[in-house]
């Protein structure tokens, strides 16, 4: 009798294992999702307003479909595991979200499909963008924001930018930071970010050596970075996120090295 107990025990112990912990907000996305659906399918105006008269029937066009992300945007959670994001994340009274989560074991959360709009980018600019929400993906790394990312974490998010690039034809110079949009708020992904390695593998801009560069007579630097897409109006805090992007350097000192760079990537733009 007691090991007919202890197997019935072990069993009930195996499913409670296997039980989603998220099973209760899941079925929130899917009730949302299921009512986006539904508002998306309703008919446009078709009555009279005002002295427009009523159109006599609806005729819906052939020719759509979804606007697709062409911004990626890359975070650092700024806490201490990946539970307690996901948790962050599912908590209507946080008023934030994602589309990705990676871990720092490199498994990565898909938490909301990527033509939905995600809150993610806050306050921000990038160009003369100002809804960045709108167009792009946001992907959380798992990382408190002073620690190095790790080889398979970084692994993980090359092979997800793979697949997106390819999926919504993203061009490369699109995948940027979240301090790069919101100089003023943010740091992430932090100053310790492989931005490099991401652009050798086609994913956001980089320079060559700058040894050679010269830096012309009258050469602005505040226009420079406002034509990469920096927002410039606290010029201080755009110079700061170039560094942290470019440099890993966290310090407010500019000079030639720093010229040359900016310089370097301008003459992309031109």
């Amino acid at each position: 009798m007691n090991k007919c107990v202890y197997f019935l025990a072990t069993i009930v112990l195996l499913y409670a294992c296997k039980v989603n912990p998220y099973r209760q907000t899941n079925r929130i996305y899917k009730d949302s999702a299921r009512a986006l659906a539904r508002r998306i399918s309703n008919y446009p105006l078709t009555s009279g307003v005002d002295s427009v008269p009523a159109t006599p029937y609806w005729v819906g066009t052939t020719n759509f479909n979804l606007r697709k992300p062409n911004f990626v945007i890359i975070h650092h959670t700024a806490q201490n595991s990946c539970p307690e994001t996901l948790k962050t994340f599912t908590l209507a009274r946080t008023q934030v979200s994602a589309h990705y989560v990676i871990c720092r074991d490199g498994v990565i959360h898909h938490m909301l499909n990527d033509y939905l709009r995600a809150w993610q980018a806050g306050t921000s600019k990038w160009g003369s963008i100002t809804d960045v929400n709108s167009i792009s993906i946001g992907i959380e790394l798992d990382n408190n924001g002073s620690e190095p990312f790790s080889a398979v974490q970084i692994n993980s998010l090359l092979r997800l930018l793979t697949r997106l690039k390819t999926l919504y034809n993203i061009p490369s110079a699109n995948f940027i930071g979240h301090s790069d949009i919101a100089p003023t708020r943010k740091v992430d992904p932090s100053y310790l970010f492989p931005w490099k390695q991401l652009a050798d593998s086609g994913f956001g801009l980089w320079y060559a050596d700058t040894t050679g560069i010269g830096v012309p007579n009258g050469f602005s630097s505040l226009t420079a970075l406002r034509l990469i897409g920096y927002d410039i109006k606290d010029s201080s805090a755009a110079v700061l996120a170039f560094k942290r992007h470019f440099e890993q350097d966290t310090t407010r000192s500019w000079g030639l090295p720093e010229q040359k760079i900016l310089f370097s990537l301008y003459q992309g733009y031109q």
